[in-house]
């Protein structure tokens, strides 16, 4: 219980003040991690991609496409399915955080498919208390983000989707913070996404395919945590490139290989210098004002790190898989996250199988940290559940 009152204190004091910003050193190199409101946007949701080092941009297109590229549905062969996913949250602190992410899509003709998922990210139930302890009231903080998208073959090989994201987010419930009355946060935020797909002989008698996406998610509004609007934070949005290289190696056995990059479109924090501006204002000793509109965020996030281009490359992080399938039923997957040290230290490597038979598939996941910082996955077997409603009421023959 007192590491989620401390969690979400944390959290709340974080959304209020989120340009307040220390030198802290580690392994003699400066952190200076971007954070934004609702990290949980850029948690990956589902299992299979979980599997594979949460990676997913030019991933084979299947249900739960909407988080890593929404482009991928016009793609998708059946005609309509569902999933449920659930995602253990700091199960080494406590056992009712959680994530679930529920997805479904609809193909509306031969080039157009329409998707909605709803993500919920609950923190369990809390008691609050005041400075010297009194009970303030138990309640359950929660977030959610509710989806929609349209995705549609503009030719033989590419593809574009446009979503829209509604965003929740109500950590303190109305508790006062610092002194600042606390509200719950919302934005609505768009996606942009395309994908690209085509057999190639680059492997002699081995038939390949190779394919690409890109997108760019959560465009959207700042969002605040408090009665006066005044302090408004920065969502994640994010840019996210890669490709992917299929080796069909016989008519049993299919292998994949991919790799995303991901940046965070969002203003690198500054050095401030020791003394402020005649206003009161922080004076920028290195670095760009990240007091900015949203678009202008986006544009200079790509130059502005105090630390120069060096720093910038620093913001790159990586997800390396690779998928195995055996006669489309069996999957076995593995996979690897980088992350700078100076950005936030992920690194870890996954593993995960998934299963399908007519109707139904199942895939699960597992997380292993390569450091010594504590992940919040670590220890924990993700897992979603698959209906191909396509399928319902036909053969029981396996796809």
């Amino acid at each position: 219980m007192k590491h989620k009152i401390l969690l979400v204190a944390l959290l709340a004091a974080f959304t209020l003040e989120l340009n307040a910003q220390s030198s802290i050193e580690k392994n003699g190199q400066t952190l200076n991690t971007i954070t934004t409101a609702v990290p949980l946007l850029m948690i990956g949701p589902d299992a299979r991609a979980g599997g594979m080092g949460d990676g997913g941009v030019a991933s084979t297109p299947d249900i739960n496409s909407m988080h890593w590229n929404a482009a991928k549905y016009s793609r998708i062969k059946d005609d309509m399915g569902f999933s449920f996913n659930y995602t253990p949250w700091l199960r080494n602190l406590v056992n009712d955080i959680n994530l679930a992410y529920v997805s479904f899509y609809k193909r509306i003709d031969n080039v157009s498919t329409v998707a909605a998922t709803l993500r919920y990210f609950s923190l369990g139930e809390i008691t609050f208390t005041n400075d010297v302890g009194d009970p303030l009231g138990t309640y359950k903080p929660n977030e959610f983000a509710v989806d929609a998208a349209y995705s549609r073959i503009l030719t033989d090989k590419l593809s574009l989707a446009v979503a829209g994201r509604f965003i929740y987010s109500n950590l303190t419930q109305g508790q006062y913070v610092q002194g600042v009355e606390t509200s719950a946060g919302t934005s609505v935020a768009a996606d942009v996404s395309l994908y690209w797909e085509d057999e190639v002989n680059w492997f002699a008698s081995t038939p390949a395919s190779f394919a690409w996406g890109i997108n760019i998610s959560n465009i959207g509004n700042k969002m605040s945590y408090s009665k006066t609007n005044i302090e408004r934070d920065f969502i994640p949005t994010n840019f996210r490139i890669g490709p992917r290289l299929t080796l069909d190696l016989d008519d049993y056995n299919t292998i994949s290989f991919q790799v995303d990059v991901n940046k965070l479109l969002v203003p690198t924090p500054p050095t401030y210098d020791s003394t402020d501006n005649a206003d009161g204002s922080r004076r920028i000793e290195k670095g760009m004002d990240p007091d900015v509109s949203v678009v202008q965020g986006m544009m200079q996030s790509w130059y502005d790190a105090p630390g120069g281009f060096s720093e910038e490359m620093r913001e790159f992080s990586f997800a390396v898989g690779t998928e195995y399938w055996y006669t489309d039923v069996l999957a076995l997957r593995g996979g690897f996250y980088y992350e700078d040290l100076t950005k936030g230290n992920r690194k870890y490597a996954t593993l995960g199988v998934g299963l399908r038979y007519n109707v139904f598939g199942l895939d699960f996941s597992y997380l292993i940290p390569v450091t010594s910082d504590q992940n919040p996955l670590q220890n924990t077997l993700r897992f979603s559940l698959i209906f191909n409603l396509d399928k319902v009421g036909k053969s029981n023959t396996p796809k």
